[in-house]
């Protein structure tokens, strides 16, 4: 299948970003390369584009979709989490601006095999880096009905968590829950005929909750966001992509931590701490997509945008 990836909110990016020519810049989560190659192409052939993804899939793409483009590249397989040791072993000393783009992507969606998709029957894996880790098939069958509720209730935000919980363990008594159709209809089962009828996919958020245990993507998601505000130059922008509420409460708080970090009472006249603000807040409040751009991409709804500038 092809790797096809629309990238969401383009020009906010390119414009949040205020690419300088002869930058380095990093796209943390690189999928099929779409933002990646319009901030390749704003560099003009004088700067570094570091990509970055655990998806080997991904990388493959994104050397392709790039490969004709004049501007240094270097794409590596890891996790965006590690980037200080990645610059590290590159010799790479400090960023212009970076990206990240969280959740899963269009191909993932997309791909029946990788088992992402409510819409698509196919094998319980939810992976984003198949080489390694649990799946959604060891979590579905191998959770205890509490740890179940907990993550579908924590990631999915879902309020029938608990029965959902409850009639997959049941389900899973009888037969091992291998494919995605079936914890589908186990969820459909779950939730009373009168809640299926308005709002999302039933399935939608325990899908959600699911692979985000899976790929552990809130899992130390502010130091990863702290980690590349310190890997930022001065003046230089980090753009993050939350598809997720609990993503976006992690990205403005780290945000205006980093802008604010005086823990001094208020009554203090003056900041005795020793914390001092090292960057601001581009975006008070987060950018959304217009709807031109929800015309042609439907799955950019959800999507905020906030960025910070590193001082």
């Amino acid at each position: 299948m092809d790797y096809i990836h629309k990238p969401v909110l383009l020009n906010e990016i390119l414009e949040g970003l205020a690419v300088r020519a002869g930058g380095v810049y990093a796209d943390g989560t690189l999928g099929g390369g779409g933002h990646a190659a319009a901030i390749c192409e704003a560099l003009a052939g004088n700067g570094l584009l570091l990509g970055i993804d655990r998806d080997a899939d991904a990388v493959a793409a994104a050397r392709e979709t790039l490969g004709a483009l004049v501007c240094a590249k270097l794409l590596i397989r890891d996790d965006y989490k590690n980037i200080k040791r990645i610059m590290r072993e590159n010799g790479i000393t400090g960023l212009d601006g970076a990206l990240l783009d969280l959740g899963v992507s269009s191909f993932q969606l997309d791909n029946a095999d990788r088992g992402f998709s409510y819409m698509r029957d196919a094998p319980l894996d939810m992976r984003m880096d198949v080489s390694a880790g649990i799946t959604a098939e060891d979590v579905v069958n191998e959770y205890s009905q509490d740890e179940l509720t907990s993550v579908i209730k924590r990631y999915g935000e879902e309020r029938w968590a608990s029965r959902i919980s409850a009639f997959i363990v049941r389900s899973r008594r009888e037969k091992r829950i291998r494919r995605t159709g079936d914890l589908v209809d186990i969820i459909k089962a779950a939730i009373p005929a009168s809640a299926r009828r308005e709002g999302p996919h039933p399935a939608k958020r325990t899908f959600q909750a699911v692979r985000i245990e899976v790929n552990g993507e809130l899992d130390g998601l502010d130091e990863a966001l702290n980690a590349f505000i310190d890997c930022l130059n001065p003046r230089g922008r980090l753009c993050v992509i939350t598809f997720h509420s609990l993503e976006d409460r992690v990205a403005k708080e780290v945000f205006a931590a980093r802008e604010n970090p005086c823990v001094c009472p208020e009554r203090l006249p003056v900041c005795v701490c020793g914390r001092y603000p090292d960057g601001r807040r581009i975006t008070r409040k987060p950018i959304t997509a217009s709807e031109d751009e929800l015309s042609e991409n439907p799955r950019a709804r959800s999507a905020k945008l906030r960025i910070f500038e590193h001082i």
